[in-house]
């Protein structure tokens, strides 16, 4: 019997060749080096166990109270975050709670976009985007980022992007892998094409807590300040907290105020559609909130420190040639990129890796990079993995 699949679903499902070499190393019972660890709660932080599993067992959670925005405690619990982390004020009426940053994603795509419309999203960036997309019947058009000293925003790029079918910009701040906040200057100016060109402006801060550098040079939150274009700000626990278990993330709107209530009234409907959020997490969100702080605070000691080491394993002077590795600047996240000798395609690089040194990192083109010679470090494991796979890694090239 022959059934027919949505247009919209066809992707190539079977595993890619560094997939399956993957696969096999993980099968294997020699040490690997996981150099893509990106999942917290399998990086040995400490949690406050007793006290999670506590908020989420509060008798209110057997109350059903259906709200498309969710729970007043648990909207309220995030605009005191927004006003402590951010020094931002955001109206409980503004916010919208979400299992997910991918759902906030969808829910947006649905309220902004008709089949076919386009959505303007820099390029290095998270690979999930080109799915939700394909789900949402949105076309995604990357405008991108270059490299000198940093990353850097090409807004002529992203300017010769937008058509007529243009909906919206998003900006991911700090950028997911290479690190980059969006300065002052650099939303200044998308603000002002958006306002020009009418496109919305979707901002996803999910990292945005974890800067390496604490000085103030460090952009603050799009939360913040004055909204001259419509703008929605996503977030949610799976980084603020170290938590994507407990699948609870929002949608921030800010704005003028006409164009801000048409978006939030038909925002809700599309909310009260799904009502996917469930009361558990909704009751536990303001002690997951208010508790962050210690997880957060192992978490940037870790990356920083294999940033640190990283670092001096490039700059070892036993490296003979020391252009031929470099790590790129970051300003904050989880990740490292690093620039190598392009030897062979990225897959096959990052296989030979795998079964030569037993180290799995991630090639530059699974994010977006162009051409060869990009590898992406997850900087979660714990010290002394990520100390022994970095020296393998270097081993390999040398």
């Amino acid at each position: 019997m022959t059934l027919q699949f949505s247009a919209r679903t066809r992707w190539a499902l079977q595993p890619t060749p560094y997939a399956l070499a993957l696969q096999a190393a993980r099968a294997s019972s020699a040490p690997l080096f996981d150099l893509t660890a990106s999942n917290p709660t399998t990086c040995g932080f400490e949690y406050d166990s007793a006290g999670i599993l506590r908020a989420l067992s509060q008798p209110e959670c057997l109350e059903y109270e259906p709200d498309p925005r969710g729970l007043p405690i648990a909207r309220r619990a995030v605009a005191n975050y927004y006003a402590e982390a951010a020094s931002a004020k955001a109206a409980m009426e503004q916010i919208f709670l979400t299992t997910s940053t991918s759902e906030a994603y969808s829910y947006l795509f649905r309220l902004h976009c008709d089949p076919g419309s386009e959505i303007l999203i820099a390029q290095p960036s998270y690979p999930l985007f080109e799915f939700l997309a394909d789900l949402d019947d949105v076309r995604l058009m990357p405008y991108s980022l270059f490299y000198d000293h940093g990353w850097h925003l090409d807004l002529a790029a992203l300017v010769a992007r937008i058509t007529p079918e243009t909906r919206a910009v998003i900006v991911v701040h700090p950028n997911n892998p290479t690190g980059h906040f969006t300065s002052a200057q650099e939303r200044e100016a998308l603000e002002r094409v958006c306002r020009e060109h009418r496109l919305a402006l979707i901002v996803d801060e999910v990292f945005l807590d974890y800067a390496f550098d604490s000085s103030a040079k460090n952009p603050s939150s799009f939360a913040h300040g004055e909204h001259p274009v419509l703008t929605y700000v996503l977030s949610g626990l799976s980084k603020v907290a170290a938590l994507p278990q407990m699948k609870a993330a929002w949608i921030a709107a800010f704005g003028p105020a006409p164009i801000l209530n048409e978006a939030t009234a038909r925002l809700e409907v599309i909310a009260d559609t799904f009502l996917s959020m469930n009361a558990p997490v909704q009751h536990a969100l303001p002690y997951l909130l208010a508790n962050r702080h210690s997880v957060q605070r192992q978490i940037l000691e870790r990356v920083r420190r294999n940033l640190a080491v990283l670092d001096a394993r490039l700059a070892d002077s036993r490296w003979t040639d020391a252009t031929a590795l470099s790590r790129l600047e970051v300003q904050g996240g989880w990740y490292a990129v690093v620039r190598v000798p392009a030897l062979c395609s990225g897959e096959a690089l990052a296989i030979r890796l795998l079964q030569e040194q037993r180290v799995a990192v991630h090639p530059g083109y699974f994010y977006g990079f162009d051409g060869d010679g990009w590898l992406v470090l997850s900087l979660l494991p714990n010290c002394e993995e990520f100390a022994e796979g970095t020296d393998r890694l270097i081993h390999f090239f040398r």
